[in-house]
């Protein structure tokens, strides 16, 4: 028979102390420390139909920039318009000094009347010789005339036709040198081609300028657009007549109204960009200068329902892309295969999750496959 061991008061004092001791500190390492469960925020997989859009970035441009200069060389005499100016088509933008063009002008406007009084002489007297010619024609017919009269009315029909198309020559060619001095003159008046802005002014008057220098520059305020990059991984979709904002650098209104004009088929292999003309719905007021920049949202078509997940929940594990299902207590790493985005943070969801399974959003430190975790409200630091 076994003899009891005696335990003193001391000994089952310091017991008395220790044992809850213990279960406290287990109970704290359980809870606080290592071992404690890690605090999760968890979200439910919703059910949904996404509208995915893709940002770019642009400057504005215009498409169709006109920049007006003389057809031949010669010094700038004025300019009538300022940067920033609204001007009509047709209205005179400046004038190129004509130098010796008016002299000569009218030097050619005197031939031409020469040519035409020449030409009407010459008119008369073949008209005249024709008169001739037939009257002996019918009088030899009655022989009332001789032959070698009848022959020298038809020489001198001969040589009036022969003057009066020689005078109708020299006519209709100084007609047309002084339709050429006319378009000389005029091609040395600058005017607008179109209802626009001016945008430049290249040189100023005074300034000797060569055939087909731009002296002034204007742009059709209608033609206005973006020219926008944007990423060849999140562009696919983009095609012409999708709806658009557009938000200027220097204004800080709401986003403008705009919509895709047209994809460019050649793309940027440097940067592996995708280029696009995003053009305004409505002008804005004022214009924006040539060259702004601009951020692009384009909005492609909603996709049909499918599960959706916050982009902050999809995690990476190794060469694997996934999220945390939640189950109680434990966890656990489920790949998904993922499609478009939306400018809101959440991504579509193809294979993987369904609808009302509940994934891990945050959390306070990494998971693994043995974490413990607890659900909470909201962490502190994390994204409401």
């Amino acid at each position: 028979m076994m003899k009891s061991i005696p335990i003193s008061r001391r000994t089952l004092a310091i017991l008395a102390v220790l044992v809850p001791l213990v279960g406290l500190l287990g109970y704290v390492a359980l809870r606080s420390g290592p071992l404690a469960p890690v605090a999760v925020t968890v979200v439910k997989v919703e059910e949904k139909a996404l509208r995915p859009a893709v940002f770019g970035v642009g400057n504005v441009e215009a498409r169709q920039v006109h920049r007006i200069g003389p057809t031949a060389p010669g010094r700038l005499l004025r300019l009538s318009a300022e940067v920033g100016d609204t001007v009509k088509v047709g209205q005179l933008l400046g004038e190129m000094d004509p130098v010796d063009k008016d002299d000569r002008l009218r030097s050619q406007e005197a031939v031409v009347r020469r040519a035409a009084a020449m030409s009407e002489d010459a008119t008369a007297r073949h008209t005249h010789s024709a008169t001739q010619a037939r009257r002996y024609e019918q009088l030899f017919a009655e022989k009332a005339t001789s032959e070698e009269l009848l022959a020298a009315r038809r020489q001198d029909l001969q040589l009036a036709t022969a003057l009066h198309s020689a005078a109708r020559e020299d006519q209709a060619r100084a007609q047309s040198d002084l339709q050429a001095l006319r378009s000389q003159r005029a091609s040395l008046r600058l005017v607008s081609p179109v209802n626009g802005v001016i945008t430049s002014r290249e040189v100023e008057p005074g300034t000797t300028v060569v055939a087909g220098q731009a002296v002034i520059e204007v742009i059709d305020p209608k033609t206005l657009w973006i020219n926008t990059r944007f990423d060849q991984v999140s562009a696919g979709g983009l095609a012409a007549a999708q709806p658009a904002q557009i938000a200027l650098r220097s204004r800080r209104s709401p986003p403008l109204d705009g919509q895709v004009q047209r994809t460019e088929l050649r793309a940027d292999a440097v940067t592996e960009e995708l280029l696009a003309k995003i053009s305004f719905k409505a002008l804005p007021d004022p214009l924006p200068p040539i060259g702004e920049r601009a951020e692009v949202t384009v909005y492609l078509p909603e996709l049909p329902k499918g599960p959706v997940i916050p982009n902050a929940a999809v995690q990476r594990q190794g060469k694997q892309v996934g999220v945390w299902v939640a189950n109680g207590e434990r966890v656990g790493f489920i790949p998904v295969k993922l499609g478009r985005a939306d400018l809101s943070g959440h991504v579509q969801v193809l294979d993987g999750l369904k609808a009302g399974d509940a994934i891990v959003l945050f959390s306070e430190q990494a998971l693994n496959e043995r974490s413990r975790v607890h659900v909470v409200e909201r962490l502190t630091g994390a994204a409401p």
